[in-house]
């Protein structure tokens, strides 16, 4: 099956900070950006203004594949430090949320250079071992029951309980997690937030909580090291100098949110695809491993979980033939560099033989390139592994949606299959 595109709006009605806009059916956003690519591939928009956040001077939209690249390679023209976010965030929101993303180098480098470090390869080969147990034990939770919630139940279950099993993070603690994890992605949903005047507080709260959580966690694990990756984080130093108790927690905002949407947005979106397309399904189960790595690299493309990221420009320049200001906010949207056609053969067709298969969904090259993509690509083979073998003819219903500008993200989304296979 073939998705096709809707192309309702003219290119100079189509206002990407318009709330609305992201309300509109998918096929309608996937025609509006398809007109962009074609007619204003480099185009500015206003912003509006929000309730806690005051109006901006606007951005610059780049929504071609090469132009997203080379935003990308060139951190020294278009920097993450000044925010990655459409608004600037206030200044208290800087403390939880302004993490490896929204740096430079070489600030930037540093901090990196010492979360790789954390990363050792017995913790990577522990990870390979529990990747698979948990995802055997998260149908094992719902195998019985024949039907369950896709997304909270099976997508959302397996990086949750690897990043907290991951960090060290005690049991009781995921929910507790994972309820504020919902709220900083889906600030702009009601389900998560019912009234917009109390997003900046239910932010900060949420953010706080989480890095308090695993500071504390931090605290203890330098005076009482054990194997898990916190321990590893707060023990590990790079010429001399270690993660302070706000990098680290910093980091675990972003781990938890990063890690643990994106990974679940990319299974639900995979899920649905296969079961539209029953041929990549077939095609997929006739010989899982053999086919598992592109189908993972086209389902990434398919979903792209990150809609969005912000850079700003460093210095006078140009991209796409457009000329860009010092200070001017550049906006790539990864969602459209994914369907560009002078990129993708028949970019609306869910495709796991793909090949080449140059997807942003990962981001684009550069130093801001995804951190934890190695570690996606494998909970998304086992998970679908487990599928496959366990849960053969799951199917899924009508999926519920994230209203957000920023994660392409399913809220819930039925699915049913036979108990006990």
């Amino acid at each position: 099956m073939t998705f096709q595109p809707q192309r309702v709006l003219a290119a100079n009605d189509i206002q990407l900070s318009n709330f609305m806009f992201w309300l509109m059916p998918l096929e309608q956003r996937e025609g509006a950006f398809a007109t962009l690519r074609e007619e204003k591939p480099v185009s500015f928009h206003e912003e509006i203004e929000l309730p806690f956040l005051p109006k901006g001077p606007g951005y610059w939209s780049l929504t071609r594949h090469a132009d997203i690249l080379e935003a990308s390679r060139r951190a020294d023209l278009f920097c993450s430090g000044q925010g990655t976010q459409i608004n600037d965030l206030p200044q208290p929101f800087v403390e939880f949320f302004g993490s490896m993303i929204s740096m430079d180098d070489p600030r930037h480098a540093r901090l990196r250079r010492i979360v790789s470090k954390g990363f050792t390869p017995r913790m990577l080969k522990q990870l390979e071992q529990d990747t698979q147990k948990i995802a055997g034990e998260v149908v094992d939770a719902v195998i019985e029951r024949g039907e369950c919630d896709f997304v909270s139940d099976i997508a959302a279950a397996l990086p949750l309980r690897i990043i907290c099993g991951m960090m060290g993070i005690p049991e009781s603690q995921r929910e507790f997690v994972f309820e504020h994890t919902n709220i900083i992605l889906g600030a702009g949903d009601p389900e998560f937030v019912p009234d917009l005047e109390n997003v900046p507080a239910m932010l900060l709260k949420s953010g706080s909580e989480l890095s308090q959580l695993v500071q504390e966690l931090g605290r203890n694990r330098r005076a009482n090291p054990t194997d898990d990756l916190t321990s590893a984080l707060v023990n590990a130093s790079v010429d001399g100098e270690q993660l302070t108790d706000q990098e680290l927690g910093s980091f675990f905002v972003l781990l938890v949110v990063a890690g643990n949407e994106t990974t679940r947005t990319a299974i639900s979106h995979g899920m649905k695809a296969l079961c539209e397309n029953p041929d990549q399904r077939t095609l997929w189960a006739s010989d899982f491993e053999a086919l598992a790595p592109g189908a993972v690299e086209e389902i990434v493309r398919w979903a792209t979980p990150v809609i969005h990221f912000r850079r700003t420009a460093t210095r006078d320049t140009e991209i796409g033939g457009q000329k860009i200001q010092q200070g001017d906010k550049v906006i790539l949207w990864y969602n459209s560099g994914n369907r560009d056609a002078t990129v993708f053969e028949d970019p609306y067709r869910f495709d796991i033989r793909r090949d080449p298969n140059p997807h942003v969904g990962f981001g684009g090259p550069g130093p801001h390139y995804c951190l934890g993509a190695h570690l996606a690509r494998r909970e998304m083979t086992v998970m679908f592994r487990e599928i496959f073998r366990r849960l053969p003819d799951l199917e899924v219903g009508e999926p519920e949606r994230l209203a957000s500008n920023f994660i392409h993200g399913i809220k819930h989304m039925p699915c049913s299959f036979t108990p006990g296979r």
